[in-house]
């Protein structure tokens, strides 16, 4: 799924995945090892300023495109096209069924028929795009169709931060999209290639956390909540007297005065596997699901020290760290252990710059 320029872009024979999180911009960028696997060229992390991405928008798009610069300079690439992604809370999407074998130019039509519908806004005013899913579940003669909109201000400054930084955009997609095209890699490392298994997939970001579950690629229940690890930084800097920036980088270092473990890593991990818990339970009192076969945990806290096996404690669910580079060869230029470390923190990235291989 990809929305762009229009909402659905085209791909680029070599694409960057860019994920503009609240803390940080992720860089990665693949390329195909032999003829089934993928391999990391190379990839970039680059710390935000404080509150220059808020809630999935742009507060400060100068210092936004300022670190993208600085990532992809990192990233020393030749490459300038990137796969961008919007938080899934500023797209609307329903799917609709419509008869097989419409022309183009008729499925347009009946997608801005459906889409004035349900979309708050003037048709003028969103990007809007679509993508024939395949065969209707119901009926062999009619097709499912994804619809998807978004503002057009918020696709219009993601792409703005990236023309600032000196790159271009080549496809707009969906951040929860961009995920479910990473877990594909992720589901291979578990039995049966996770077929028939309800996964709970949990991102725990910087603010918030956000709760997907999917069972055979279909999204069954999703659910934001306020909980991430910017509570943790500034724990840090209250109790041994740092700036919030500083904090955060020593997180990330795991280069912390010996206390630091005891009075703020422990509780905060056990916190985090009660959200985790309580995001659950809203899944099974809302659905007729009472238990999840798999947690994969992402975002830059699933790399905490603890916070496996915590979560696994408290859920009673297999649980495990997200690493969608796990079948795959790495360049010289990438440090294997640096990667494994932020690999839970690269889901997004990952799974935009797959975009490159799709038909």
């Amino acid at each position: 799924m990809q929305l762009g320029l229009p909402f659905l872009g085209s791909q680029s024979r070599s694409l960057i995945g860019l994920d503009i999180s609240s803390s940080a911009i992720k860089m990665v960028e693949p390329s195909v090892d032999g003829k089934k696997g993928y391999r990391v060229e190379r990839y970039a992390i680059e710390m935000l300023p404080r509150d220059a991405v808020a809630d999935g928008n742009i507060v400060n798009l100068e210092a936004t495109a300022d670190t993208v610069r600085l990532a992809w300079k990192r990233l020393d690439s030749s490459t300038r096209s990137v796969a961008v992604a919007l938080p899934p809370s500023h797209v609307i999407t329903k799917k609709i069924i419509v008869p097989a074998g419409m022309r183009e130019d008729e499925l347009e039509v009946q997608v801005e028929s459906e889409a004035s519908q349900y979309i708050p806004f003037a048709l003028e005013e969103v990007n809007l795009d679509f993508q024939v899913l395949g065969v209707a579940p119901s009926s062999p003669d009619e097709v499912e169709v994804l619809i998807a909109a978004s503002r057009k201000e918020k696709v219009e400054d993601r792409v703005a931060v990236v023309e600032a930084a000196g790159l271009k955009t080549a496809v707009m997609d969906v951040e929860s999209y961009a995920v479910l095209s990473a877990l594909e890699l992720i589901e291979q490392q578990l039995p049966s290639g996770g077929k028939g298994c309800v996964i709970a997939v949990v991102d725990i970001g910087a603010n918030t956390t956000n709760l997907m579950v999917l069972k055979d690629g279909q999204q069954l229940y999703a659910r934001e909540q306020a909980f991430g690890g910017n509570q943790l930084t500034q724990d840090i800097a209250r109790l041994f007297g740092m700036a919030f920036e500083e904090a955060e980088a020593e997180k990330r270092r795991n280069n912390l005065p010996e206390n630091y473990e005891t009075e703020l890593l422990h509780p905060f991990v056990e916190n985090m596997a009660l959200e985790v818990s309580r995001a659950l339970q809203f899944f099974f009192t809302s659905t007729q699901f009472s238990k999840v076969d798999y947690i994969v945990l992402s975002g830059g806290c699933a790399a905490l020290p603890g916070a496996e096996g915590a979560v696994a404690t408290r859920t009673q669910a297999n649980t495990r760290v997200a690493n969608p580079f796990s079948g795959m060869t790495f360049s010289g230029k990438v440090s294997t252990k640096r990667l494994l470390a932020d690999a839970s923190s690269l889901v997004t990235a990952c799974g935009l710059a797959l975009r490159r291989f799709d038909e």
